[in-house]
């Protein structure tokens, strides 16, 4: 599903929304997941999943094509873990 999508199936559900205010909300939604993940916040929606911010060591990795050996730098991930619910939701029969 892509942005224009999901905004679509927003509208839809609430017919109160016109299409730029159901855009805004997405962008608002997922603009404050994004800020809180910056500032190292884990972000927790009940019964959906949290998403969070994880370390990843440096690391030495292997240049496919040369065999040569280079240093990957540390970094941070973001991740999801999906929520009890949700889990539930995907897997009924």
């Amino acid at each position: 599903m892509k942005k224009s999508d999901f905004v679509k199936q927003l509208k839809d559900r609430l017919p109160e929304m016109n299409a730029d205010q159901a855009e805004k909300a997405f962008d608002a939604v997922f603009d404050t997941i994004a800020d809180a993940m910056k500032s190292g916040e884990k972000v927790d929606v009940r019964g959906f999943g949290s998403f969070s911010v994880r370390d990843q060591a440096a690391r030495k990795a292997r240049n496919p094509a040369t065999g040569e050996t280079i240093d990957v730098p540390a970094k941070k991930a973001p991740a999801f873990k999906a929520g009890k619910q949700l889990k539930d939701a995907l897997n009924a029969a």
